[in-house]
């Protein structure tokens, strides 16, 4: 039998499932195999019937969704007019990337396995259920798994067997080569000019939005620094409604970019052309001719945390003996452990490792750069305004992330950290945005009540519902709100005051910091447990959290099913189903974020 071609599709929200399914490739191609590699939405998936060797990559995301881009394959495989046996010609795996503290642990790899057995497909090996939440991360489920893979495409295609792969630390081919050019200036590909014919912003088509204002809402003897920012979508085509999401790519600083262009010995003005060596796609987001400096501080993600793959493929430039030796070690499956303590905990960023392995940083070659760095990811915001309130405006609640690890300098949310910088007093700034239909849904009807959770910035998507409803005459509203401190960080203390007077809010503060005993969000939803259930069992009120997803949710979670059992006569179980009943309905929607 000839070597088959191994088709590898992936569904990735963070980037995460996409560097595992590249990994695989590359691993295919040590091996002398044929491989594709695309994320599932980008491929014809009435071309399944005839592959004969697919491995599916994918992530969980929200309450057990897929990922944005496999959700219109999603949809096509779940079509009930797809025949029985329509797969039964291929062989495939399927490997999951999830976290066990979410209730929906890996929950799409779990129903496409599922879906392709149905369709007939023959599953080589148990689907591989790799949690975030293990102590060696998602690779120590990984690597077994691809352990297992090869053995049973051995199995299938003997002629595999006689392959010699090349080593680990033997570099493979760039997927693009650089072509610079010499006296031509970048493309702006228009990035921040307005269509005059403007479609409905996306991710591939956003919208600069000016921004109108960057204000701190914390006190400045606060620890954190909390922006409530505001941007001017006028002409945008940009529509939203409460618990919609706005996303938008970061850039990476000035001085960052400075710093990887001397470590690599690249000019920032140097303007090149992409050229693909095999048949993959140029990146959209990247114009041509492009610039250096656009490239580093638009695309690449030179301050993310470095995955494994990172030091897979730095292994490969490695001349120095002791640099080789330490790569080899990070790239193995055995320092895995020392990679952690290295790399993941202390949170050290791309950037950081070039700079401490200087030989090999100097040996690099820029056709690798888009092997190495990945794309940088595009960041959501929960929306905290409604456009009946606030017209041609979208407005975000910001936490500016900075926190201390054994590295002296602090840690900083890419992010965050840039939004925090744009000072519209110092000139116009725009922002290219799009906005998502987020997961929470508010009812249409009007006598509805609605009980809101959301402690700190989790509040950002309530803010925008309460907007919404009074504007709309719906007044049966509940905010369940906690904050460290009354004076320092109570976001939008006085509209809340206002809307309580006017009869359009209950409002429930907690504020944990401000006495003896710490109050939590939890604990008021305890003491208040004869309000929720009248409003829950007599007048189908509809229940939402939304925040941190540490602890919080859970404690919400335990303080209701009290409620339920103290004014309902129920038992623990029954509190427990009546909770997963609302969660079916929508009755009970949560929306958190690690």
């Amino acid at each position: 039998m000839s070597q088959p071609t191994l088709r590898v599709l992936y569904g990735s929200q963070t980037g995460t499932a996409q560097d595992t399914a590249q990994r695989i490739a590359r691993q295919a191609r040590r091996r002398q195999l044929q491989v594709q590699v695309s994320p599932m939405d980008s491929y014809n998936v009435a071309n399944l019937i005839s592959e004969c060797l697919v491995v599916f990559v994918c992530a969980t995301t929200g309450q057990g969704d897929p990922p944005d881009n496999m959700k219109n394959f999603w949809r096509f495989l779940f079509k009930k007019s797809l025949p029985a046996g329509s797969l039964s010609r291929l062989d495939c795996a399927i490997l999951g990337l999830g976290d066990s503290s979410y209730p929906k642990f890996n929950f799409v790899a779990k129903k496409l396995h599922k879906r392709l057995l149905q369709l007939g497909a023959s599953v080589l090996l148990p689907v591989g259920l790799a949690d975030d939440q293990h102590d060696l991360g998602s690779d120590a489920v990984i690597d077994p798994w691809l352990t297992s893979f090869w053995g049973k495409a051995v199995t299938l295609y003997p002629t595999l067997a006689d392959v010699t792969p090349l080593r680990d630390d033997e570099p493979l081919p760039p997927t693009y080569t650089f072509h610079f050019l010499d006296g031509v200036t970048e493309k702006t590909d228009d990035r921040l000019s307005i269509p005059t014919e403007q479609p409905v912003p996306s991710q591939s088509h956003p919208f600069p939005c000016r921004l109108v204002s960057n204000r701190r809402v914390t006190d400045v003897s606060h620890f954190q620094d909390v922006r409530h920012i505001e941007f001017d979508i006028t002409g945008s085509n940009i529509e939203f409604a409460a618990g919609d999401v706005v996303m938008m790519h970061p850039r990476n600083s000035a001085e960052d970019v400075q710093q990887f262009c001397q470590l690599l010995r690249l000019d920032p003005d140097a303007t090149f052309r992409l050229r693909a060596t095999d048949n993959a796609a140029v990146p959209a987001r990247l114009p041509q001719p492009c610039a250096v400096r656009y490239l580093v501080e638009s695309y690449l993600d030179i301050n993310a945390v470095p995955r494994r793959s990172f030091f897979e493929l730095l292994l490969t430039f490695a001349t120095n003996e002791l640099e080789h030796e330490k790569l080899m070690e990070f790239s193995s499956a055995e320092g895995q452990d020392e990679l952690l303590s290295y790399c993941n905990r202390p949170r050290r960023t791309t950037l950081e490792v070039l700079a401490d392995f200087p030989h090999t940083t100097a040996e690099l070659k820029v056709d690798y750069l888009l092997d190495l760095f990945p794309e940088i990811q595009p960041r959501s915001f929960s929306i905290a305004s409604s456009l009946q309130a606030h017209p041609n405006r979208l407005q975000i609640l910001v936490a500016v992330v900075s926190y201390k690890t054994k590295i002296h300098k602090p840690r900083r949310g890419l992010c965050s950290t840039w939004l925090a910088s744009l000072d519209p007093a110092q000139g116009e700034v725009y922002v290219p945005l799009w906005v998502k239909k987020g997961t929470m849904k508010f009812p249409k009807e009007k006598d509805t009540p609605v009980i809101m959770v959301g402690p700190g910035t989790g509040v950002a998507p309530f803010r925008s519902a309460l907007q919404e409803r009074v504007a709309q005459g719906k007044t049966a509203n509940v905010l369940f709100f906690g904050c460290r401190s009354e004076s320092k960080d109570f976001y939008f203390r006085s509209e809340w005051e206002d809307m309580t007077k006017a009869g359009h809010l209950t409002l429930v503060s907690a504020f944990s910091r401000d006495q003896e005993e710490k109050v939590y969000v939890q604990h008021r939803v305890k003491e208040n447990s004869e309000l929720l259930w009248d409003l829950i069992a007599n007048k189908r009120a509809c229940f939402y959290i939304a925040g941190n997803a540490k602890e919080m949710p859970a404690s919400v979670c335990d303080a209701l099913k009290e409620a339920f059992q103290q004014e309902g006569g129920m038992s623990a179980e029954e509190a427990e189903q009546m909770l997963t009943a609302m969660e079916r309905s929508g009755q009970f929607q949560s929306e958190t974020w690690s």
